[in-house]
């Protein structure tokens, strides 16, 4: 924001001198420019919502396209960092570092995970230009080592132009007991799912608090609120009340799903007529993952189906009561005259998602940690599915059918069932045309060029004395009039994720064959197929033999997109591989930490690293009085972690695989009499086992007496994509161990610390240090 030159005068006598505030005032707003909403969900094909001829409810997003335009030709990443960062930008993902999600980032300029300087954002944008800014719910804009209490804020969104945030940093979080971030500070939730705690109400709650407490000091002041739900991300959670509406919808399965959507989907006026269904697994044997392939419905099981089908229900639910938690806040602004000139965006960032393996999952960070589900298991969860006790996902049956008639689903860039997303835009005051279609092809990074015409400003050419890259998007508010089927002003627009590829230019989109997270390489040797999709919207019609010069004249388009926007490298390797890079951070990774009580959870991206290695945990106890119990150490929840704790006296250490029963047990026999002791576990890693997760033997010390001991075995990936963090005297959010209760504060006794070792020193060498430190207390 540029200094204006002082006009006043100066004297030495205030009485002789001119003043000018014009310096010293702040920009206000154009008179009568609009509130915006975006409203931003996760991992939504367009086949699943009312709106588009989907069997879910959306009664507020219904709302909105009766009064507003729905877009059939809106176009995501494939994924959710990168979209979120052409929502945050105006440019395109690898321009703002964010290749993939900011988990896999890499120290390659298309990957960093840090937005560089030169992507100024809306929110700083109009937060300069007079608008008060909030952004509420996801982000996962965030490198994960920055994650943490002591880390840099440079890339938390108060650095970012915004004046409040109230969510959570990573890409998924538990919708009953989520990971929540105030401003600049770790929290805990305010009330637990026992009184009616789900996160999709809670920041509904927050986001009219914020308004409200705007509009009660400066009411003529508009302002930008950027709300991304949980929803529909894994873990799917939802009231039960919600999920039990949808009984019975999805017993059909998801092939008689897309016969039956797609022509409600042509009725509605979302698809062309004579749109092609395309297969359920579309690609060669020889380019797929097996972990995303779809299983002919006709090949389950009878309890498969129910499982398969109550899990779709789950989906369903969880997003029609997210959507009207997003009707109060609609209703608010109706009821308080801001609707009219609220200029609204209820979207979602990609496709739907595949995640859940062909069986599905009732802890989807299975998938993370490349361990199978098994159907016995997933069973005895049906009934509760959806609740506390699951962190389920729907089979990628279901993500192939809330994504048609497109092929795939998110994380394939290459076809529209990885980008192609509902999009519905609402502003009375700036749109004429109520309930309408249009077909115009867009994409993510065009909202904030909307944004800014909408606002009659401009992206600043330097910011803070750095120049700026140009916006990637174009402005969609040319289509707020126009005919349904307008021309579409945007040219071209490349893809690039996890190793697929493609580019549309003009009506015309080349894909190239390769599928994501399969380590396979090669990709000079990628076959490229041909879509004219202006008139095979569901890209079905390979015509790369038909037009050879027109598919390489798209091959060569982008080559030239992926040097001027950074794409390069791709890299296509295995969930594990990529979430597993070991990446710089503030701190560098040691054999040795040290944890204190009273403190905010550690998240893992920054907390000692027990994974795939030996380790031992030892704390230094002051045990007061028969009374003494609680958490000493935990980290992780009941979907994946492992916690030491006191209970009846004895002391107990949970293993807890992938949340898989029974919890791996380890208990002393006798019981913990006053005093202070050095209490530990030591895992001693022997082998990897058939996927990957340590095999090996613990035991559990009481000083340097060995209480209990057995065989165990650790996961090969992180506890949980983000969040439940390492915690010292307490369990935060979910509960590791079905032995006790979150938050298991530990009471009756003093925790001095607890130290964590990865490196093969024996166990008496800690012991040693923690007798040390005792002696300096």
């Amino acid at each position: 924001m540029a200094t204006k030159p002082f006009k006043g005068v100066i004297k030495l006598d205030v009485r002789d001198s001119k003043p000018d505030w014009g310096p010293f005032t702040l920009p206000q707003a154009p008179k009568g420019a609009p509130n915006i909403l975006i409203v931003l969900y996760d991992d939504t094909g367009q086949a699943a919502w009312e709106p588009y001829g989907g069997r879910i409810r959306m009664p507020t997003m219904q709302k909105l396209a009766d009064n507003g335009l729905t877009y059939t030709q809106w176009h995501t990443t494939a994924l959710c960092s990168p979209t979120r960062s052409t929502f945050l930008t105006g440019r395109n993902h690898h321009l703002n570092g964010c290749s993939c999600i900011t988990e896999g980032a890499q120290g390659f300029p298309g990957w960093s995970g840090r937005t560089p300087a030169e992507c100024m954002t809306i929110g700083q944008v109009l937060q300069d230009a007079g608008w008060s800014t909030f952004w509420l719910g996801k982000d996962h804009n965030v490198p994960e080592g920055d994650i943490a209490s002591g880390a840099s804020r440079s890339e938390w969104p108060l650095r970012k132009g915004f004046d409040r945030y109230y969510g959570f940093l990573g890409g998924e979080t538990n919708q009953w007991y989520p990971d929540l971030v105030e401003d600049n500070r770790f929290i805990d939730q305010p009330y637990g799912p026992e009184d009616g705690y789900h996160l999709s109400k809670d920041l509904v709650d927050q986001a009219l608090q914020m308004i409200r407490d705007q509009k009660a000091s400066n009411p003529s002041k508009p302002w930008f609120m950027w709300l991304c739900p949980g929803a529909n991300h894994a873990p799917h959670h939802a009231p039960k009340e919600f999920v039990d509406k949808y009984k019975g919808k999805f017993d059909d399965g998801y092939e008689a799903y897309r016969e039956w959507v797609m022509p409600r989907m042509i009725e509605r006026g979302m698809l062309p007529k004579g749109t092609t269904l395309t297969p359920i697994n579309p690609l060669p044997e020889d380019v797929a993952n097996a972990g995303d392939a779809v299983r002919p419905w006709a090949s389950l099981n009878a309890d498969e189906k129910k499982l398969f089908a109550r899990m779709a229900e789950v989906y369903a639910g969880f997003s029609e009561y997210t959507d009207v938690q997003v009707g109060r806040l609609i209703d608010y602004l109706q009821q308080s005259g801001q609707l009219d000139n609220t200029l609204v965006f209820y979207c979602s960032d990609n496709g739907a998602s595949g995640e859940g393996s062909p069986s599905g999952s009732v802890n989807e960070n299975k998938f993370f940690n490349n361990f199978p589900d098994e159907l016995s298991e997933n069973l005895k969860y049906i009934d509760v599915l959806g609740g506390v006790e699951t962190y389920n996902h729907y089979p990628t049956g279901w993500a192939v059918a809330f994504s048609t008639p497109y092929q795939m689903f998110k994380r394939y860039s290459e076809y529209a069932g990885g980008t192609a997303c509902p999009m519905v835009v609402h502003w009375p005051k700036g749109i004429k045309a109520k309930g309408q279609v249009r077909n115009q092809y867009h994409h993510s990074t065009d909202v904030v060029p909307t944004i800014l015409e909408a606002c009659g400003l401009e992206m600043p050419k330097v910011y803070n004395g750095v120049e700026q890259y140009p916006l990637s998007g174009v402005s969609m508010k040319y289509s707020f009039d126009a005919k349904p089927d307008s021309p579409t002003a945007k040219k071209r627009q490349y893809y690039a994720m996890l190793g697929t590829r493609g580019m549309w230019a003009d009506g015309w989109k080349a894909a190239a064959l390769h599928a994501p997270l399969v380590s396979k390489g090669h990709f000079d040797k990628d076959e490229w197929e041909l879509y004219h999709v202006d008139v095979d919207r569901s890209e079905s019609k390979n015509l790369a033999k038909e037009h050879p010069e027109k598919l390489k004249a798209l091959i060569d388009a982008w080559f030239e997109e992926a040097e001027t926007n950074k794409v390069l490298p791709l890299d296509d390797r295995s969930a594990a591989e990529l979430l597993g890079v070991e990446r710089p951070t503030e701190e560098a990774p040691r054999e040795r930490y040290i944890y204190y009580p009273g403190t905010s959870p550690v998240p893992e991206g920054v907390a000692v690293n027990t994974r795939g290695r030996s380790y031992k945990i030892v704390a230094d106890v002051d045990i007061q009085g028969a009374d003494c119990e609680g958490v000493i150490f935990a980290h992780g929840s009941r979907f994946g972690g492992h916690s030491l704790f006191i209970k009846d006296q004895k002391l107990h250490y949970v293993s807890n695989f992938l949340g898989i029963k029974p919890e791996q047990k380890f208990v002393s026999k006798q019981a913990l009499k006053p005093g202070k002791y050095t209490l530990g576990i030591e895992f001693t890693r022997e082998k990897a086992g058939e996927h990957g997760e340590s095999l090996g033997s613990a035991k559990l010390y009481v000083d340097d007496k060995v209480v209990a001991e057995g065989p165990m075995k650790t996961q090969l990936g992180k506890f949980t994509l983000a969040g439940d963090g390492l915690c010292i005297g307490r369990d935060s959010g979910d509960a590791v161990s079905e032995e006790y209760q979150s938050p298991g504060e530990f009471q009756g006794g003093e925790i001095k610390f607890v130290g964590v070792t990865v490196e093969k020193a024996q166990y008496l060498d800690l012991e040693k240090l923690a007798a040390s430190a005792f002696a300096r207390d």
